[in-house]
């Protein structure tokens, strides 16, 4: 009714837990726009990174939400993919890898979706702490330096988006919020939607950096809609 395009970032395997048979009927009567991880066509690669048995589970999602129309040519609802890397290695170019992933899909299961992201994993949290017990965050960290394109800058996330917690503060970008680098106010306090009457407020705000922005303007550049350059 606001007019407002509401996406749902969705864990494939939901759709097939007890007490979530109606989510794909209440998202597509709601015409929300699905957005959802996959980290590899294949079982392999996914079962590795996420468990035993949750490829197959992703799999029948994908078919729940194919059978209501989500990612069929000619539906208003859409079905989009994310790709991230298993290891810490950059994404291959975003095209070639929709194509590839497009045609296993469909010849394997006969599954349709609209767009893949490719998405660079970031050196924070969990992905940080499972390369620093390989002793391979250091080498992750010079491969996101080595690769750094300036191009990419002109459209990171933080350059036009903001991101709001439960409270209220805000934050350039989700990576920032993980981390609790939130925007400050004239007290170094942390910085609410409550503080601003609107996001022009904000507009002069520094933008605040470290380390795991590489993360965005490495490579091709990633996003929460993929490649950026």
């Amino acid at each position: 009714a606001l007019g407002k395009n509401v996406i749902d970032r969705c864990n494939l395997t939901v759709l097939t837990e007890p007490g979530q048979e109606d989510l794909v009927d209440f998202l597509a009567d709601n015409k929300i726009h699905v957005v959802a991880s996959l980290p590899c066509y294949g079982p392999q690669n996914v079962d590795m990174q996420r468990g035993n048995g949750v490829f197959e589970r992703s799999i029948v999602g994908l078919l729940k939400l194919n059978e209501r129309g989500y990612g069929v040519e000619g539906s208003d609802l859409t079905l989009d993919l994310v790709y991230n890397p298993i290891g810490p290695f950059l994404p291959p170019e975003q095209t070639a890898l929709e194509a590839k992933y497009k045609q296993e899909l469909a010849d394997a299961y006969g599954i349709q979706f609209n767009s893949l992201f490719t998405i660079t994993n970031m050196p924070i949290k969990r992905f940080a702490d499972f390369l620093h017990r390989r002793g391979e965050l250091k080498d992750y960290m010079e491969l996101l330096v080595r690769n750094f394109n300036p191009s990419a800058c002109e459209t990171a996330m933080c350059t036009n988006y903001i991101s709001v917690d439960y409270n209220g503060k805000i934050y350039d970008c989700d990576f920032n919020q993980q981390l609790a680098m939130s925007l400050k106010n004239e007290h170094k306090s942390s910085l609410s939607i409550f503080d601003i009457d609107s996001t022009d407020d904000i507009m002069e705000k520094k933008i605040l950096t470290s380390n795991h922005c590489f993360g965005c303007v490495s490579g091709m550049g990633s996003s929460c809609q993929g490649a950026t350059v």
